[in-house]
Order: C-alpha cells, then structure tokens, then sequence
C-alpha cells in the first residue's frame, strides 16, 4: 500500500515545525528530507527515521522495520508523529551524524 497524500502532508506539517523539511516523491512513497539531509521515509503510512545514534537513544521503544521489499537496512518506526517536540528534538540530534548530501554533477 503506497503513501497516501493525506498522510503525507499530515506527517509533512508536524515535522514543519523542526524546520527546513522537505520530500521527494519515489515510487509511490516519500523520502524525508531535514536541512538538505535524508532523515528517514514516509513508505505503507508510515514515518521512518534513519538508526542514527541519537534516533536510537531518544526513540529506545521505537520499533525497528526494514520500510520496503529489498530495503537494505532496518529503520525506526515513529508510531507517534503528533508529538512534534520529540520529532524535532530527533531531527537536531540527528542531522550532525547524517552524511552530507551528495554533490550533483
């Protein structure tokens, strides 16, 4: 079951208040972008956050879940994406240990 817009923009609305969030259509779901970084996917109405150190240390509950068939690595699941205090303190803690974006040529 693909992302549905209303999730979407749902989910796009509560991590708005982090600051610069932003996402990019693939497939029929979303990948979730903070400050020009990837944090995580929006995939089946689902939030899911990189495992980064800080990820794991503020979410320690939060399921683990590979988010699509052939997914390389399993992600945390947010099951609660109205508290936005915790998304954006996840998203802060999170961004310094998040590679740079690639360069396009």
């Amino acid at each position: 079951m693909a992302t549905t817009k209303d999730f979407h923009d749902y989910v796009m609305e509560q991590l708005a208040r982090a600051g610069e969030v932003s996402s990019r259509k693939m497939m029929g779901e979303y990948c979730v972008y903070y400050r020009g970084k990837l944090v995580g996917d929006l995939c089946d109405n689902q939030l899911y956050l990189k495992p980064t150190p800080s990820v794991l240390r503020l979410l320690p509950d939060a399921p683990r879940a590979y988010p699509y068939e052939g997914s390389k690595s399993l992600m945390a699941v947010v099951e609660d994406v109205e508290n936005t205090d915790l998304l954006c303190a996840v998203l802060e803690a999170m961004w310094p240990e998040l590679p740079e974006p690639k360069k396009k040529k």
